[in-house]
């Protein structure tokens, strides 16, 4: 299944930070971690990822610093942050809205599919 690119975008952050508030954890993890959530169904490129983490450093939501892996290879790690948890749980707040009207209005579709199509004739 493709997922809407503007659907990717609007989850980004709140994925990020969520992912975040689990612990502290790299680029290449965070990735992973989007794909194990969304069943495979969510694919994520370097060219999406590190952008928004940057942009979520420079806002102070997140905070990063250089650890060597068990390999010996340099990453950088990100760890959300105090205004990054505050970020987190308004976001959570906006979620819940969206889906909350979308599992409504989704459901009065089910229920009067019929009702809907005479609306707008």
């Amino acid at each position: 299944m493709h997922i809407d690119k503007d659907l990717v975008a609007a989850s980004a952050t709140p994925l990020v930070l969520g992912i975040l508030a689990e612990g502290e954890s790299y680029g290449y993890a965070i990735a992973k971690r989007v794909g194990e959530l969304s069943g495979g169904r969510m694919q994520w490129t370097d060219g999406m990822l590190y952008p928004l983490l940057h942009r979520l450093e420079r806002l102070e939501l997140v905070s990063s610093s250089w650890g060597t892996s068990d390999a010996g290879r340099r990453r950088k790690h990100y760890a959300i942050t105090a205004a990054g948890r505050d970020a987190l749980a308004e976001r959570r707040e906006q979620w819940a809205v969206v889906a909350d009207a979308l599992r409504r209005v989704w459901q009065d579709v089910q229920e009067r599919p019929a009702a809907v199509t005479e609306r707008w004739a």
